[in-house]
């Protein structure tokens, strides 16, 4: 290697040692840099989340704060139609519920809103409107050879939640017919009369064949069971009073009854008779008499007696007609055993047998 050669290689050496030291310099100096502005980019990172957070607050402000409150408008009394246009103008979205009402006339009328009016609300608010679907019916219906218990539970069903029925029942006149008891004979006004106002329709109700008499009862000897075959398949009542057999006595019979001179009596004639009751001490029966005071019925209505034991199943002890007032019935049932009586299958009375 000649002199010039080695001159060379030695510049390249030099220029080399020269760059390494420039970009170690470059690099220290740029980590440098980076480490001085740490402070500034958090600083920038919170001012950026804070004027974020400015925004989201200002935003969701802007929208609670929402439309322009308007005053609810009076529609009651007016026709659906121009109700929802009164509410369109105010920008209020209504919400419809159908009802029946108790006016003839008054279909499609606003009958009730809520809020109410010149409540003061936000636009875009819902208002509930009660709109009339109309009376449930416009005439009379025909009542004739209906039972009037029937057409009772019929209108009472019809007319169910409306303060004024449009149909109320007068009293009924009752009058003895060949007719099933409870059937109606007459009724005014007639059928299809149309109905502009509430109105009251007056019947006149069958009693049933009650001209007819029965034979006279005898019931002395009888048992609790065979009494109350008797009065299930005879139109007597019997007023039961009972007491405590004595020795001469047979218990669970009857004892005695009043007296009747004729044959013949009228259906459901009140036959007082006296019984004899075992003495229930510590037995698993209990012998008594089921007493109640019922209403007075214009005719003998269907009733039962059910006995309801503790444990096993529940049976009916009798069932029969009666004309309401005081009603006895003879029972012999597991103690413990709930009696109730039932009129026109609507529990009227309920004891327990201990």
């Amino acid at each position: 290697m000649n002199e010039e050669d080695k001159t060379n290689e030695q510049t390249e050496k030099t220029r080399k040692r020269i760059n390494l030291k420039n970009l170690r310099f470059s690099f220290e100096g740029g980590f440098d840099k980076l480490q001085s502005s740490i402070p500034v980019l958090i600083i920038t990172c919170v001012a950026a989340f804070i004027l974020m957070a400015l925004v989201c607050v200002a935003v969701f402000f802007t929208n609670v704060k929402g439309a322009e409150k308007v005053l609810v408008p009076n529609v009651t009394g007016k026709k659906w139609d121009e109700a929802l246009i009164e509410m369109q103008v105010k920008e209020l979205y209504p919400k419809i519920n159908l009802r029946y009402s108790n006016t003839p006339g008054d279909e499609g009328m606003v009958l009730e809103q809520d809020p109410q009016p010149d409540t003061i609300v936000k636009g875009y608010s819902r208002v509930n409107l009660v709109i009339s679907r109309g009376v449930v019916i416009d005439a009379v219906g025909s009542y004739i050879g209906k039972n009037i218990s029937e057409v009772e539970m019929s209108l009472q069903t019809l007319f169910a939640g409306q303060t004024k029925p449009l149909i109320t029942l007068d009293t009924p006149s009752y009058i003895p017919d060949a007719s099933d008891a409870g059937t109606i004979l007459e009724q005014d006004p007639p059928e299809g009369s149309k109905i502009s106002e509430p109105i009251t329709v007056k019947l006149v109700v069958s009693r049933g064949p009650n001209y007819e008499n029965t034979r006279r009862p005898y019931v002395i000897g009888q048992s609790i069971n065979d009494l109350l075959q008797t009065i299930a398949r005879t139109k007597i009542v019997f007023d039961i009073n009972s007491h405590t057999a004595t020795d001469q006595e047979k218990p669970g019979t009857v004892v005695s009854q009043e007296q009747i001179a004729d044959e013949y009596i009228p259906n459901y004639t009140r036959v007082t008779v006296e019984m004899a009751m075992p003495d229930s001490g510590n037995s698993d029966n209990v012998y008594g008499i089921f007493q109640t005071k019922l209403s007075d019925y214009p005719y003998p209505v269907p009733m039962k007696l059910d006995a309801y034991p503790a444990e096993g199943t529940s049976y009916t002890i009798i069932s029969f007609n009666h004309p309401g007032g005081n009603l006895t019935i003879p029972y012999e049932v597991p103690r413990g055993t709930t009696l109730v009586l039932s009129v026109a299958d609507k529990v009227e009375a309920r004891k327990l047998a201990e």
